[in-house]
């Protein structure tokens, strides 16, 4: 698919939005343009302004049932319409899940982002019961819980929130406009649903998008302004960069500009003060130093752990030597904005 990125020009210096509602896609142009360094250092502003210094949250994420996935979104190894190297796998026990939780809460994560490769929730049916004594033991062991498991039902997300989860993750990838070139198997409208689901059983979200499927500038900034529209501001966004996977319609994409997304993460600090946003998918593509201009931007959240769903990441080891550069301390489970006004 052809990369139609493009440059937007520089305008005069904006405020930060700092919690004043929805966003416009004007304004959000405006603090995109500025020169880098002013962008920066204005994210760099609103950030120690909500946030302490030197904290990022540690999460790991574990694929708790791998591929057989029925949609097509076009980034995705799962999917049952390509041919890549996923091999469909069961459910994984209560057992094996526990394992890896233990595992990762002894290495200093906070988080346990669980994801199954399904077009949704079914409930009633044993596999989502499964789902559900996962969380709740997981629950006992004080780490925060976020699960991915596709579109949900108001009775669902219920559910989820009663085992336990604290968080639930539904990417909107992109814009509303470009949606429909990247999945057709669902809709733009069928993601918000789920969020508004969640929401409104007391739910926290986290929403973000990949970036370098070919959408524009134009694109990632209406995605904000999507999210800043929500009932509440996600809790947190996480930006991908895309992982070129051999089999998908998307495998011969470009790698993404460091500075563009360096530009995207400083105006989602800006534009969300209190949401932690979380530099994911891709981050083994970037240098050390890529990473720390990311964290200057205003990231103060990883995937931690030395793979993702299906694609790597950066090996622990090499991590905690990263953060321990950086001079960065892991931040504590259910930390939120903790600064005083």
């Amino acid at each position: 698919m052809k990369n139609n990125t493009q440059q937007i020009t520089p305008v005069k210096q904006s405020q930060p939005l700092e919690n004043k509602g929805q966003a416009s896609l004007e304004q959000l142009r405006q603090i995109y343009s500025h020169p880098l360094f002013d962008l920066i250092e204005q994210a760099r502003k609103v950030y120690l302004r909500y946030w302490k210094n030197n904290e990022i949250q540690l999460c790991t994420l574990v694929s708790i049932k791998t591929g057989g996935c029925s949609e097509d979104c076009s980034y995705c190894a799962q999917s049952t319409r390509y041919d890549t190297n996923v091999e469909p796998e069961k459910l994984l026990s209560r057992e094996e899940v526990l394992t890896v939780a233990h595992r990762a809460k002894s290495s200093g994560s906070t988080r346990l982002c669980m994801g199954a490769a399904w077009k949704g929730v079914r409930e009633g049916t044993r596999q989502f019961e499964s789902v559900l004594e996962i969380i709740r033991s997981v629950s006992q062991l004080g780490m925060e819980i976020c699960v991915t498991l596709g579109e949900l039902t108001p009775t669902a997300a219920e559910q989820l929130k009663a085992a336990g989860v604290t968080t639930y993750n539904h990417n909107l990838d992109t814009s509303p406009e470009f949606y429909p070139n990247i999945v057709t198997t669902h809709t733009f409208q069928d993601r918000l649903n789920t969020i508004n689901f969640a929401q409104n059983a007391g739910l926290s979200v986290c929403c973000g998008g990949i970036l370098g499927m070919g959408e524009s500038v134009e694109d990632r900034l209406k995605l904000l302004v999507v999210l800043s529209a929500l009932k509440r501001p996600p809790e947190s966004v996480p930006i991908n960069c895309l992982v070129p996977i051999p089999g998908t319609p998307l495998e011969q994409q470009p790698p993404v500009d460091i500075f563009e997304l360096v530009r995207l993460i400083a105006t989602a600090r800006i534009t969300f003060p209190r949401t932690k946003v979380r530099l994911s998918a891709g981050r083994s593509q970037l240098s050390r130093e890529a990473q720390a201009l990311c964290f200057l931007a205003g990231a103060n959240s990883i995937f931690y752990g030395n793979r993702l769903l299906t694609t790597g990441n950066p090996d622990t080891d090499a991590d905690q030597k990263l953060l321990a550069d950086l001079g960065f301390t892991p931040q504590r489970p259910f930390s939120t904005t903790s600064n005083p006004l």
